[in-house]
C-alpha cells in the first residue's frame, strides 16, 4: 500500500512567534485526533533549526523547500543538502514551479538537485506540472514527460522509487483555481503509468501528490482518485484549522 502524504510549503511566510503559534495549533490538532497521512511541514530555511526543537517527540516530519545542487564551493547564499541532513530534514522540494519559472531552475538544474537530495539519503519532492497556456495548447502531457525523461539523465529509474513525485499544475497554484478531480486523476495516471514503464511495478509505490489551491473543502474529492496519494499544499497549510482538515481527507 503507497504511503499517505500531506505536505504544507510555507513558501516565504512565517516568523519565529506566528511558526510557533501554528506548529503547537497543529501538534494539538493531531493529538486530538490523529491524521491517517504523514504530515511533513517545509517552513523558509532560516527557520528549519529553531523548527527540530518544535517538531520534537512529534510525527511531523521537516521538510526544505529548496536546495543547492552542489555540495560546496563559492556559491554565495546557497544550502547544500548534507547542511540540511544535520538538522533532520527528511524531504526536499526540488522543481517547483515558482523555482522553474522565478529562479530559472531548468531540468536539468532539477535533476541535479533530485540527486543530490537522494545522495544524502533524504526523499526528494519532485515537482512537475504545466502552464495555462500548455495545457491550453494540449501540451500537458509533453511537459510533463520531458520534466520526468530529465530526472534519469542523473538517477536511474530505480532511484525514483525513494522519491514522491508532485503534480502542480501551474495555472492552478495560488489562483484559487483548482484542477477537477477528473483533470487530476487524469494526470496522476499518466505519470503512474510512465513510472511503470521505466521502473516496473515498483512504481506503485511511489507516492504521488496533488497541489494546487487544495483547501479543506476540496480535499476530500481529490484525494478519494485512485492514484493521488496526497497533498502538496501551499496558502492552506499558513492555517491550522484547514491544513489539519486536509491531513484528515
Amino acid at each position: 500500500m503507497r504511503e499517505r502524504l500531506v505536505i504544507g510549503n510555507w513558501k516565504l511566510n512565517g516568523s519565529t512567534e506566528s511558526n510557533c503559534l501554528l506548529i503547537e495549533s497543529i501538534k494539538k490538532g493531531l493529538e486530538q485526533q490523529p491524521a491517517s497521512a504523514k504530515v511533513v511541514v517545509c517552513p523558509p530555511l532560516v527557520y528549519i533549526a529553531p523548527m527540530v526543537e518544535m517538531l520534537h517527540d512529534t510525527n511531523i516530519q521537516l521538510g526544505a523547500q529548496n536546495i543547492c545542487e552542489h555540495e560546496k564551493g563559492a556559491f554565495t547564499g546557497e544550502v547544500s543538502a548534507s547542511m540540511l541532513t544535520d538538522f533532520g530534514v527528511n524531504y526536499v522540494l526540488v522543481g517547483h514551479s515558482e523555482r522553474r519559472s522565478l529562479f530559472g531552475d531548468t531540468n536539468e538544474r532539477v535533476a541535479a538537485k533530485f540527486q543530490a537530495v537522494l545522495k544524502q539519503g533524504m526523499i526528494p519532492v519532485l515537482c512537475v506540472g504545466e502552464t495555462l497556456e500548455q495545457r491550453e495548447r494540449n501540451q500537458m502531457l509533453e511537459v510533463i514527460d520531458k520534466q520526468l525523461k530529465a530526472i534519469l539523465e542523473t538517477s536511474t529509474a530505480q532511484q525514483m522509487v525513494s522519491a514522491v513525485i508532485a503534480y502542480e499544475p501551474v495555472w492552478a497554484i495560488g489562483t484559487g483555481l483548482t484542477a477537477s478531480p477528473e483533470q487530476a486523476q487524469e494526470i496522476h495516471q499518466f505519470i503512474r503509468n510512465w513510472l511503470k514503464k521505466e521502473a516496473g511495478d515498483v512504481a506503485n509505490k511511489i507516492p504521488l501528490l496533488y497541489g494546487g489551491s487544495v483547501n479543506a473543502e476540496n480535499a476530500q474529492m481529490l484525494f478519494s482518485q485512485v492514484d493521488i496519494d496526497g497533498g502538496l499544499i501551499g496558502g492552506a497549510s499558513l492555517q491550522a484549522d484547514s491544513f489539519l482538515a486536509i491531513c484528515r481527507s
